[in-house]
């Protein structure tokens, strides 16, 4: 085979992948709504069709029918990360209980408790909205792939015990085999309610639905890139027109806000999934997974992957890609190389599956921060409020900060304002070239970590700075 080729194997299974998110690949993705042309004055301005906008506009509602809102979105509603993710749906507003542990050690019990709250509340509205989105509450694994992750995994459930938190099971590797075979698979920790696994473009269609139903007047094709004072309230100038609001809410997560405040504090990142034709009988009793639990390895760049509803596996993760400037135009989203590792490894986690083919490949943006989790606050005299930082966790936490928004623009201290997570922001990125320089150095030394089980210098310096990167 000549230097740089794709393995023939390889190449047959990627052959037929359409490059689109498989979930927004079917007739059933609705319309757009009509840009925004003239004139608008409303009480509320979302900005950013995604789960946090679509959330934000349709809470906002159901708190007070007789408010006003208006939601525009720069492109179309759940053509970012909210239709290209994995549909794992997270109880867990800190990217993770170690992340939490480690960061706000003090608050983590009642963190994990508003977590659970927001995860209970997303399915009762799943309900009453009647939104068809395969919401399934399976749990979560996590992965043992290397003898060092089992010691990181059983901290991590003694660590949950101490804490009070119930529902972490650790699992050894014939237990974990029995739950989803593969010969990779040493253990894991399956965290038993704090996922649903959904179809995410489904779940975005169905909020927008509900939205319009409540009155929300919903613009597509509607970009800003400037929000300013304006009176007792705020403006929002749009390519063909204005919007005047007495408050708006900031939910551009990973791209360009138009608050020159929240920039230094995002770092976007790149990331790649790959979904697959669906599985025969044979190949499901091949290996297991009856349960259809999320499963993610330990590693620091780590696979996330799903089986669906109709037996397709989701295969994503593992390539984290940031580019210097912070760029996310939307030619980056298709990536040969990283399509053919992720193949690779598929193929190496499931080799029962020999033969399989994929059937879609595509990438996307993720709005990562220092400390891995969203934060908040507001601007212009507290009529704008903002939440960004979700860090690839956002299907479940952007419900809960929508929440805050509206609570920050009411000047309500609620329980969710409370948190330490909630009022202190992550520390910003420094600027290019010592952003890109940093992030590639701290890439490195993840892989290396990886590789080794153990964190270098770098590592544990970026620890006590605060700082970090993650998937």
């Amino acid at each position: 085979m000549a230097a740089g080729a794709m393995n023939p194997v390889v190449a047959r299974a990627l052959a037929g992948a359409r490059p689109v998110p498989a979930w927004l690949d079917t007739p059933e993705r609705p319309a757009a709504e009509p840009p925004l042309s003239g004139e608008e004055h409303t009480d509320l301005l979302v900005v950013g069709g995604g789960y946090t906008g679509l959330w934000s506009a349709l809470i906002a509602k159901e708190r007070e029918p007789d408010r006003d809102v208006v939601l525009i979105e720069g492109r179309e509603i759940g053509w970012a990360a909210s239709g290209r993710n994995g549909g794992f749906c997270s109880a867990s507003l800190t990217h993770g209980l170690g992340n939490g542990m480690a960061r706000w050690p003090e608050e983590v019990r009642e963190l994990e408790r508003l977590g659970a709250a927001n995860l209970d509340a997303i399915a009762e509205a799943v309900e009453r909205y009647a939104i068809d989105c395969d919401f399934e509450r399976t749990g979560e694994i996590t992965v043992a792939t290397a003898p060092h992750h089992l010691a990181e995994l059983r901290s991590l459930r003694d660590d949950a015990r101490d804490s009070g938190l119930s529902g972490f099971d650790l699992l050894d590797r014939d237990e974990m085999c029995a739950e989803v075979n593969s010969p990779t698979f040493l253990g894991g920790l399956w965290d038993r309610h704090g996922t649903a696994m959904l179809d995410p473009a489904r779940l975005v269609w169905g909020l927008k639905r509900a939205c319009l139903a409540a009155g929300v007047r919903v613009y597509e094709g509607t970009p800003t890139d400037l929000i300013s004072s304006r009176g007792p309230g705020v403006a929002a100038r749009t390519p063909r027109g204005r919007v005047f609001a007495r408050q708006a809410v900031l939910a551009t997560n990973a791209f360009r806000s138009p608050l020159r405040r929240i920039r230094p504090l995002i770092a976007p990142v790149h990331d790649f999934a790959l979904m697959t034709e669906p599985l025969t009988p044979e190949q499901r009793e091949a290996i297991g997974w009856r349960g259809r639990q999320g499963l993610a390895d330990a590693n620091n760049h780590f696979h996330y992957f799903r089986i669906t509803t109709d037996h397709r596996i989701l295969w994503g993760g593992y390539d984290v890609v940031y580019h210097f400037g912070g760029g996310t135009d939307e030619s980056r989203w298709q990536r040969p190389e990283t399509f053919e590792r992720l193949a690779r490894h598929f193929m190496t986690c499931f080799p029962q599956l020999d033969g399989i083919r994929f059937t879609h490949r595509w990438g996307g943006v993720i709005d990562t921060c220092s400390r891995f989790s969203p934060f908040f606050g507001t601007a212009h005299r507290g009529r704008v409020a903002y939440a960004a930082g979700f860090t690839g966790l956002g299907v479940g936490a952007t419900r809960f900060g929508a929440e805050v928004m509206l609570d920050l623009l009411a000047g309500e201290r609620t329980e969710r304002t409370a948190p330490r997570m909630v009022r202190e922001k992550p520390l910003p990125f420094p600027p290019e070239p010592v952003r890109w320089a940093g992030i590639g150095i701290t890439q490195w030394a993840m892989r290396r970590e990886d590789a080794t089980g153990r964190r270098n210098l770098w590592l544990r310096g970026l620890d006590r700075a605060g700082l970090g990167f993650d998937s």
